[in-house]
C-alpha cells in the first residue's frame, strides 16, 4: 500500500474518525482505526462497537491496500506537522509498520491486522428519509443538555425521538419530536416530519452518539440522509457515515409531566433573568444550591442563603399579575435552559411552589422546557 496525501485534509478526517475511539481499551485492535486504500482515495474507519464512523477523502493512491493503525497516535503526528505539507503513507505486505513520510519527519507506526478488526453490522432499515442538517442540530441543541448521566436508568442517556402530534392535538399535523429528560428537567423540540418518515420507529439515540453527531452537524452543511431501524441509525453526512446502536429500552410517558394547565405567568428579559441568576448563586460553592424566586406584583427577588458564605438578593422588573408565589430552582438548570432560549423575554408559567414549572421560548414555540422546583 502506498499513497500520497494532503495534510489538511487528513487531519480533518482523522479529527472525525478518532472522536469515536476511546482513550483506554481492553481490546487493543479498538485504539486502531482502518485505513482502506482503494478507488480514487482513502476510506477511514472507527468504531467503539456501538458507533461507527466513516469518512472517505481524495487522494493520490500509487498502489492499494488496507491496514490499521493507532488512532489518537496517528492523529497526533499529523496534527503538529506543517499546515499544508503532503504525507506519503507506505506498508509493504511483509511488514508490520506503517511508515509515515513528510520533508525531513519519518514515523513507523505499528499496525494490527485487518481481519481483527470489527465492522458495524447494518441492520435493513424499514425507513429513510432527508433532514435538513440545520434543523437537525437545532433538535439535538435544544434538547442535549437535558441527558441524564444516570447509568441505572440507562433509558434517559440519550434524545428520544418519535413521531408526534402538534401541540398535542390528535388532529393536527405529525411532527419529529425529540425529548430529553433526567427526572429534573425535561427539554422537549419539534418540527414537522420530513417524508418519508411516517410510521417511523420510536428510537432512543445514545448520548456519546449525540455528541457525535453535534460535531458533525456544526461542520458539515447540506441535507443529511438518515437510515432508521429498531436498533440501528445511520446519517449520511456527504463524504461521512456515522451508525449508531440505540438504546434498548422505553422511554417513559414523558407527557404526564408536562404541565400544560400552568396559570400564573411571568415574561422576564432573558439576558437580565439569566445574569441575575448567575450574579446570586455565586454565593453559592455548590452550583447546585437552590436559588429562590419570590415573584410577586411585576417584581422578581432572586435571593440565596448559603451557611458557609452569606446572602444575596436581587430584584428585578417582571411583568406578573398572578398571586405571589415562592419557589427554588437549581441555578445550573435555569442557566442551561436560558442559554438555548432566542428570544429576548422567557415565560415562566407557574401552578405552586411543590409543582413543577414550564418554561417556553416566544420566539420558537416548537420547544418548551420543564422545571421541578426545588425545596427552599
Amino acid at each position: 500500500m502506498e499513497v500520497t496525501i494532503d495534510r489538511n485534509n487528513f487531519l480533518k478526517a482523522l479529527n472525525h474518525v478518532q472522536n469515536v475511539v476511546e482513550k483506554r481499551n481492553t481490546i487493543p485492535i479498538l485504539s486502531n482505526i482502518l485505513i482502506i486504500v482503494e478507488g480514487i482515495g482513502l476510506k477511514l474507519i472507527s468504531t467503539d462497537l456501538d458507533i461507527e464512523v466513516i469518512e472517505e477523502i481524495e487522494a493520490e493512491i500509487i498502489s492499494g491496500g488496507n491496514l490499521t493503525a493507532p488512532a489518537h497516535l496517528l492523529f497526533d503526528i499529523v496534527r503538529k506537522l506543517p499546515d499544508g505539507a503532503q504525507l506519503l503513507l507506505n506498508k509493504n505486505d511483509d511488514e508490520e509498520y506503517l511508515t509515515l513520510k513528510s520533508g525531513k519527519s519519518n514515523f513507523k507506526l505499528q499496525t494490527l491486522p485487518r481481519k481483527d478488526f470489527p465492522e458495524l453490522t447494518s441492520d435493513d432499515h424499514t425507513h429513510k428519509f432527508i433532514m435538513v442538517g440545520n434543523e437537525l442540530k437545532r433538535l439535538i441543541d435544544r434538547t442535549r443538555f437535558a441527558i441524564s448521566s444516570e447509568e441505572t436508568r440507562y433509558y434517559l442517556n440519550g434524545i428520544y425521538f418519535h413521531e408526534a402530534k402538534a401541540n398535542n392535538e390528535e388532529d393536527s399535523i405529525s411532527m419529529m419530536r425529540a425529548v430529553s429528560t433526567d427526572g429534573h428537567r425535561l427539554a422537549q423540540a419539534e418540527l414537522p416530519l420530513p417524508e418519508g418518515a411516517k410510521g417511523m420507529p420510536d428510537v432512543i439515540i445514545p448520548r456519546k452518539s449525540i455528541a457525535e453527531i453535534k460535531k458533525l452537524t456544526d461542520e458539515v452543511e447540506g441535507d443529511i440522509e438518515i437510515f432508521l431501524s429498531p436498533t440501528k441509525i445511520r446519517f449520511n453526512f456527504n463524504n461521512i457515515q456515522l451508525t449508531s446502536k440505540l438504546i434498548d429500552g422505553k422511554f417513559p410517558d414523558y407527557k404526564r409531566v408536562i404541565p400544560f394547565q400552568n396559570d400564573k405567568v411571568m415574561i422576564v428579559e432573558t439576558k437580565f433573568f439569566a445574569d441575575a441568576v448567575d450574579r446570586v448563586s455565586t454565593i453559592s460553592s455548590d452550583r447546585g444550591r437552590a436559588i429562590k424566586l419570590s415573584i410577586g406584583e411585576n417584581l422578581l427577588t432572586l435571593s440565596v442563603t448559603s451557611p458557609d458564605s452569606g446572602t444575596a438578593i436581587e430584584e428585578i422588573p417582571v411583568i406578573y399579575n398572578s398571586e405571589p408565589i415562592e419557589i427554588g430552582f437549581n441555578s445550573k438548570y435555569l442557566l442551561d435552559i436560558t442559554s438555548q432560549l432566542i428570544s429576548d423575554t422567557t415565560k415562566f408559567f407557574f401552578s405552586e411552589s411543590g409543582a413543577p414549572s414550564l418554561i417556553r421560548d416566544p420566539a420558537d414555540e416548537a420547544t418548551l422546557y420543564v422545571l421541578m422546583p426545588m425545596r427552599v
